[in-house]
Order: C-alpha cells, then structure tokens, then sequence
C-alpha cells in the first residue's frame, strides 16, 4: 500500500485464544488446554489452534448463518506466524536424526498451510490461502497482504489468522538470539492465536471499521519502547479482536509499519 494512503475495510467478526496455566496469568481468557482433535493431525497444538479460533471466528461450519456460507469462492485466508509449526519440524528433525523411518504425517503437517486447507473443505472457501512470516511487526503484514487481496474485485472477505504456539527449546534461543541482536518480533509466553474477518467496507454494514494507515517516517512502530508481555506480537491482533467485540459502529485505526 503506497505511503500516506488510507484504506477502511469491516471487522465481521473476530476471536482469540491467549495462553493457559501460568501463562495466562492476568489474561482475559485462555487457549483451552484440551483443543478438539483434528483429524490427520497430531503431536504439535499448531493446526488444532488454527482451527480454533477459525472457527469461533467464521461460526460452525454446518451452521447456515456462518460468515462463509455462499461467499466460499470470494473467500481468502492469509496465516501469519513467525515459527510456523515447530514442534512438528523438530519432532521430524529429531526423528531423522535417530534414524527412525520418515513419519508422512509429520511432513504433511509441518506445512503451515495444510491447515488452512482442511478449513477450506470443510467451509467450502476457494480463494487463496497465503501464509507469511515477516521479521517486523507480523500483524501489520498479515493486514497489509489481506488488503492487497481485497483490492481483488473477485474476492470479499479475508479470514486474518495470526498463530504462535508455546516456544520451544529451539525458537526460544533463536529469539533471543534475534532480540540481542535488535531484530526479530516478540513471541508470546504461550500458546496464542487470533482470527479477524475483514469485508470490503459497504454502506449499509453495522460492523466495526478498520482503517489501515502507513505510519509516517520517523515515527516508532507499534512495537518499539513497549514490554514484551505475555501475547508478544499478536497483542496488536487482540487489541483488535477485543475493539471489533466492544464497538461494532466504531472505526479502529491500525498503523502499519514502513
């Protein structure tokens, strides 16, 4: 999105899942420690999180009033997550190393996206999935490529899911690895997810609007000076979540980063 342009678009609907157990300490609400299970997915929290909070977003999939119903062909899905799955990359990993025969389930998993299409069958959506890990401020990208796809006269609705699962061994170290070096977003303690469904903007609509604005050069990114806290980058997607909830006819304005 060219700089200085300003870009309004609806809130449908949205949801959130914040950490469980000690992490979760102060938060409002939490991640259920039991996810429902999902077919052709085990070991790893990611995929069943997706699928969570998707479907507290668009509504039952078998319900007739949810928010894909005849719109599955105008319906895209962006992920945004800075890991992806790791636990099920480094369970393969850690199976290769020992020399245990390759596990197709974990291959299959450990594509960020494979999720994304167990939703779009059991929803019906035809629209392109995109899944995205950006180094500076995830949620702002996620939203800035959900605008460019509604720009799309053929689509009308994007599902936003951003997506973290507790950090591991592995991902801890390379955070703090990135965070001593200047770079790299802030995780949250646990797992955590959130899902935005954002609609072209229509005169008639009595959903929460959401303005997209470039943050003017020199100004700090949303980010800078802040405390990590227990949501980590996704705070900026539940700030969001919990506006569209607290007021419907209101606009929100979410600055993205140069």
């Amino acid at each position: 999105m060219p700089s200085g342009l300003v870009s309004h678009r609806a809130i449908v609907d949205a949801a959130c899942l914040t950490p469980w157990g000690d992490e979760a300490s102060g938060l409002p609400g939490a991640a259920p420690e039991e996810l429902p299970r999902i077919v052709g997915f085990a070991i790893s929290r990611f995929g069943p999180l997706v699928h969570a909070v998707a479907t507290a977003c668009l509504g039952p999939a078998d319900a007739p009033d949810n928010h894909v119903g005849r719109y599955g062909a105008e319906t895209a899905i962006v992920l945004a997550t800075v890991y992806g799955d790791a636990v099920t990359v480094d369970t393969a990993t850690r199976r290769t190393v020992a020399g245990e025969p390759p596990n197709p389930l974990l291959f299959f998993q450990s594509v960020s996206t494979s999720i994304l299409s167990h939703l779009t069958r059991r929803y019906g959506i035809h629209g392109p999935l995109t899944c995205i890990s950006a180094v500076s401020d995830p949620a702002g990208e996620a939203l800035r490529v959900a605008d460019a796809l509604l720009h799309d006269p053929e689509l009308r609705q994007v599902l936003v899911i951003g997506v973290e699962t507790k950090p591991n061994e592995r991902v801890r170290r390379s955070g703090e690895l990135a965070s001593a070096a200047g770079r790299g977003p802030r995780l949250p303690a646990g797992d955590a997810a959130a899902a935005l469904l954002l609609r072209r903007l229509e005169s008639d609509t009595g959903a929460a609007r959401l303005t997209l604005a470039e943050t003017p050069p020199g100004t700090a990114s949303r980010d800078s000076g802040e405390p990590a806290g227990p949501l980590g980058w996704l705070s900026n997607f539940m700030e969001l979540c919990a506006a569209a909830h607290t007021g419907r006819h209101e606009a929100h304005t979410y600055e993205l980063s140069p």
